[in-house]
């Protein structure tokens, strides 16, 4: 009998609730402008699929909502305007962020590109963020697919990062600095994912930061750093949601063909 996989009917969870400030300082971000400790959303009784599986938070939306800034709409993107030095700031622009960025922005371009901006992130150990992830972050802002982002596109991004921050913290329980199989657990179940821990531990393994011994060999560290944590919720969200759409009679199971099994996991972030 095949195992059942029950996920939330609604909007996923792509990015954390939106939140005032831009969160706490650490994780590669300049000094606090105030936040705290994002709260796990409030859950309602019922929803999602399978009954007790995949509640989901009032209003569809809580650890779920697509970040502001993020690609949509059916108009070609335009180029958005590049700030740099020589420009200065667009109105209204925060003067702390945008010193922030201008660190970043280290050629002057009024641009970040991939690797400008891997170097500006770092993880509570003070470890670089993974390139991969970085790339993924920015895919989800670079609006005209340049390969570069602006000022503006990088203020949607730094918020976005921030709001993680504030979830990341909420659910490193032990205060570890990275999330482990059971925390992973809890923070995947209040997006409305109930993973078995079969897969709870297949994502762990996948994400974990693997360092080399003295001897050569490979040694796992004891859990999964925050920018690895964020790739691996934005990675279930988009499988959930591929598979949701073959999973027509909503039952937490599926039909694929070899084709569609491809596309779903290649197409995955």
């Amino acid at each position: 009998m095949s195992q059942q996989y029950s996920y939330a009917g609604g909007g996923g969870y792509g990015a954390p609730p939106p939140q005032q400030g831009y969160g706490q300082q650490g994780y590669g971000a300049p000094p606090p402008q105030g936040g705290g400790y994002g709260a796990p959303p409030a859950q309602s009784g019922g929803g999602g699929y399978g009954g007790s599986y995949g509640q989901q938070p009032p209003g569809g939306s809580g650890y779920g909502a697509p970040p502001a800034g993020g690609t949509g709409g059916g108009y070609p993107p335009q180029r958005p305007q590049a700030y740099s030095s020589r420009t200065g700031p667009p109105p209204g622009a925060d003067p702390q962020l945008w010193q922030w960025y201008l660190s970043v922005d280290r050629d002057g371009s009024g641009t970040i590109g991939p690797q400008e901006l891997q170097q500006a992130l770092v993880n509570g150990d003070w470890s670089a963020f993974d390139l991969d992830t970085v790339k993924m972050l920015m895919s989800i802002f670079d609006t005209d697919r340049s390969g570069q982002i602006t000022f503006n596109e990088f203020q949607g991004l730094w918020r976005y990062i921030q709001e993680w921050q504030n979830v990341f913290r909420h659910f490193d329980q032990d205060r570890s600095g990275t999330i482990d199989s059971n925390e992973l657990g809890n923070a995947l179940k209040s997006f409305g994912y109930n993973l078995s821990p079969r897969l709870i531990q297949v994502v762990q393994q996948k994400y974990i930061v693997s360092s080399t011994t003295s001897s050569g060999g490979l040694s796992r560290g004891n859990g999964i750093t925050f920018d690895r944590f964020v790739r691996a919720c934005v990675v279930i969200k988009s499988l959930t949601e591929s598979f949701q759409r073959c999973d027509t009679q909503r039952q937490g199971w599926a039909t694929l063909s070899y084709e569609q099994f491809m596309e779903i996991t290649l197409s995955a972030p």
